[in-house]
């Protein structure tokens, strides 16, 4: 897997690759950046059970280390999610008091060195629930804990301008949480911020965390990396591009991807999700090629 710096245009990483039949679609159609979270692995360490399913391909035996290493062997460039927000505001929201995050944190690291893949690792960014000095001690134990990775660290409205610039002096790569300016209502801020950080540090790496909205992805060229979950939303509202993904034609989808491909995928998944896959993820491609910029997609044969 490569290093992944200050390209000559944002890479757009397909997230959820955790989930191994949803990662297939992404890897057989030629998708190179992609973004997994360890949250249902740390949750098990944890907590012993989990509400995240773990689905993992049929020849695995162990899916913890087997999955994050193929997203990693498989991708130019992958980036491992903490799954902390998951933790805090997700669906083990109220498990977040300083125990459990310091817990997370250490079984993070356990889980990121048994797997050994390389990835870029998303730091535990707790400002919310801890605050910002509480982060800032983790952040620096983490850069000594996990030296073989690359370290994205989050910039959060708790950290403020202050914050910010000493964020954009301590850190190599860092990111902006885009859902949480849009829940603000300062969604138009993450040009500014994103402009701001980059004439500051202009070697910095800057990532664009849950960023699916083709017009910043535009604005913020500069930027190394975005990653996003659109490709599989239409899987949970039920439609793409306004109509029902029950309404995709199976000939067609085979005809866009071709039938060693389209039959690849569909052993893990069923007709309607394996045609909403394949029209989901192509579609996309273009999208994110024509306003993003090149994608290094692989290039395949339609049989």
């Amino acid at each position: 897997m490569e290093v992944l710096h200050c390209p000559d245009n944002i890479k757009v990483h397909f997230a959820g690759c955790e989930v191994q039949n949803q990662f297939l679609g992404v890897r057989e159609l030629g998708v190179r950046y992609s973004l997994y979270t360890a949250f249902p692995f740390v949750e098990r360490m944890i907590f012993g059970k989990g509400k995240s399913p773990i689905m993992p391909l049929r020849t695995m035996t162990n899916p913890s280390i087997e999955i994050p290493r193929l997203c990693a062997k498989v991708s130019k460039h992958c980036i491992q999610d903490s799954g902390l927000f998951t933790l805090m505001f997700g669906s083990m929201a109220g498990k977040h008091d300083e125990n459990i995050i310091y817990k997370w944190y250490d079984k993070l690291v356990e889980f990121t060195l048994a797997h050994n893949n390389g990835a870029t690792c998303v730091e535990v960014d707790c400002q919310k629930v801890l605050g910002t000095e509480a982060a800032w001690d983790l952040r620096q134990k983490l850069r000594n804990d996990l030296p073989n990775n690359r370290i994205i660290n989050v910039f959060h409205l708790e950290d403020g301008m202050n914050g910010l610039d000493r964020l954009i002096e301590f850190s190599e790569y860092i990111a902006i949480s885009v859902p949480e300016l849009r829940k603000f209502g300062k969604k138009n801020y993450v040009y500014n911020i994103a402009s701001y950080i980059k004439k500051k540090k202009p070697t910095i790496d800057i990532h664009l965390l849950g960023c699916t909205e083709l017009k910043i992805l535009q604005q913020c060229n500069f930027c190394t990396s975005a990653d996003s979950t659109t490709y599989i939303a239409g899987k949970r509202f039920g439609f793409i591009k306004g109509h029902h993904i029950s309404s995709l034609n199976k000939s067609k989808c085979i005809e866009l991807v071709g039938e060693k491909k389209y039959k690849k995928i569909n052993e893990y998944n069923n007709e309607q999700n394996t045609n909403f896959l394949c029209a989901s993820i192509e579609l996309l491609k273009k999208d994110y090629q024509k306003y993003a910029g090149n994608q290094d997609y692989l290039p395949y044969e339609k049989d």
